[in-house]
């Protein structure tokens, strides 16, 4: 599984990065940005041009144009990524209270996420596979469902199915391929937030979530944001 965005823009980037790593995946950020790193020893690196690598263990490279070893970098600590006004911020904890990377963003140039423990990408498209079954079989989603297109793009990100309800409601579709959490369900509310300022005003739309489970808060925060899950296997 590979995803990739071109000149993102901050607040897609921060959003791209956040689901990624929601879905399990490892992110690549590549743009113009500075650290710094706060705890025994203070330091840090003046705005450049860089790449960060935040791994699914929560590992944090920063790696500049040159060299082997990187610039920077944190683990075992909690990272949290975040959009404030034109500046992304990846915030790393490294597990002592008194060590903690920020890296700081001011243009994201290319965004990447991808399975690092994918040996054949080819052969592992479960989310497509989902893809193929809920355009073979709309009412996986609900009775009724009537999907027009894949990949509608938003300002927010590509929908993985987009669609028409039975009542003519606007319908999101999002597919998971395993077991998700809030991020995902965060991750529908923003498509479907962009849907509603993209289409008329009165439009009416509707997001589904497609997954074989959801946890508990995940569950709560669709339901909180009116939107639906569907279980599938």
């Amino acid at each position: 599984m590979t995803r990739a965005l071109s000149s993102p823009g901050i607040d897609r980037a921060a959003a791209f990065a956040s689901d990624a790593r929601g879905d399990g995946l490892a992110v690549s950020l590549v743009g113009e940005c500075a650290t710094t790193f706060e705890g025994r020893a203070e330091r840090s690196l003046p705005a450049g041009v860089r790449t960060l690598l935040w791994k699914p263990d929560d590992t944090v490279l920063v790696h500049g144009a040159t060299g082997r070893d990187p610039d920077a970098w944190a683990s075992g600590g909690s990272v949290a990524v975040e959009a404030t006004g034109d500046e992304l911020f990846v915030r790393c904890d490294s597990g002592d209270a008194a060590d903690a990377l920020t890296v700081r963003f001011t243009a994201v140039q290319h965004a990447a996420a991808f399975d690092p423990a994918d040996d054949d990408p080819e052969a592992s498209g479960t989310e497509a596979d989902l893809k193929e079954r809920v355009l073979a079989d709309p009412d996986i989603v609900e009775p009724g469902f009537q999907p027009r297109t894949t990949e509608r793009e938003t300002p927010a990100g590509p929908v993985d199915v987009y669609g028409r309800g039975r009542d003519g409601a606007v319908v999101a579709v999002e597919l998971k391929a395993r077991r998700v959490g809030p991020a995902a369900a965060s991750q529908l509310e923003r498509y479907v937030n962009a849907l509603r300022r993209d289409l008329h005003a009165d439009a009416d739309v509707r997001g589904v979530l497609v997954a074989p489970e959801i946890t508990e808060k995940a569950r709560r925060l669709l339901a909180a944001n009116g939107l639906s899950f569907s279980p599938v296997e």
